[in-house]
């Protein structure tokens, strides 16, 4: 399958609609890491999708920002916010945004959609630049412990795999999707790579999730 960037955002684009209504409430791991930060100006959920992230994320921070690769999601995100958000077209490997800006940022379920390593370690410095020296961070990608995974797929080298995931449309319209599904020790080596430090990892959901600040 075609798994550049371009690729995902038209995937995401054509399926934003149905997407985004199943995908209506925040996940409790997110809603519990920012009801443990200290908040501050300016927080980013890095791949916002439909938005559903972006009230917890107001009730910490004075203005929230949302970023998405799909312009269709964003206008989801629009017309179902209640919260005054700034909502941006960009790229997770290179946010638009000025260096130790941002106290609060959240990267749910995005990293994983990058098709290489390079982009995802780049994505993950991003979110290391942008932070203030106190900042913290919620990353988020799709395990090899989730539970539609076999233990031949999940392997025992400590490695995860690419894959093309289908999304199935109302009409019976079937849209694969570019995962890199990850094993939590990878998951670990790759933000151990960058310019982040780990402040607690694990496995939840299916997902692997890490707190994370910048190197000190």
């Amino acid at each position: 399958m075609d798994n550049s960037r371009a690729a995902t955002q038209e995937v995401y684009d054509h399926i934003a609609a149905h997407f985004a209504e199943t995908r209506r409430y925040p996940w409790p791991e997110v809603t519990e890491f920012l009801e443990s930060t200290a908040g501050g100006t300016f927080g980013i959920d890095v791949g916002c999708g439909n938005g559903r992230h972006l009230p917890p994320l107001a009730e910490r921070v004075e203005q929230p920002i949302g970023l998405d690769i799909s312009t269709e999601l964003l206008d989801v995100a629009s017309e179902r916010s209640d919260v005054d958000a700034d909502l941006l077209a960009g790229d997770a490997a290179s946010l638009p945004l000025g260096d130790g800006t941002v106290a609060i940022a959240i990267s749910i379920a995005t990293l994983h959609h990058l098709p290489s390593r390079e982009l995802r370690i780049q994505s993950l410095d991003e979110i290391a630049r942008v932070l203030t020296d106190d900042g913290e961070a919620l990353v988020s990608a799709w395990s090899t412990e989730a539970d539609r995974f076999d233990a031949e797929e999940r392997g025992s080298d400590g490695s995860g795999f690419d894959a093309a995931i289908p999304w199935e449309l109302p009409d019976g319209e079937t849209v694969d999707r570019f995962y890199h599904v990850y094993d939590p020790d990878e998951f670990d080596a790759e933000l151990a790579q960058s310019d982040l430090e780990i402040v607690d990892s694990q496995v939840s959901s299916g997902n692997c999730y890490a707190t994370v600040a910048p190197e000190s």
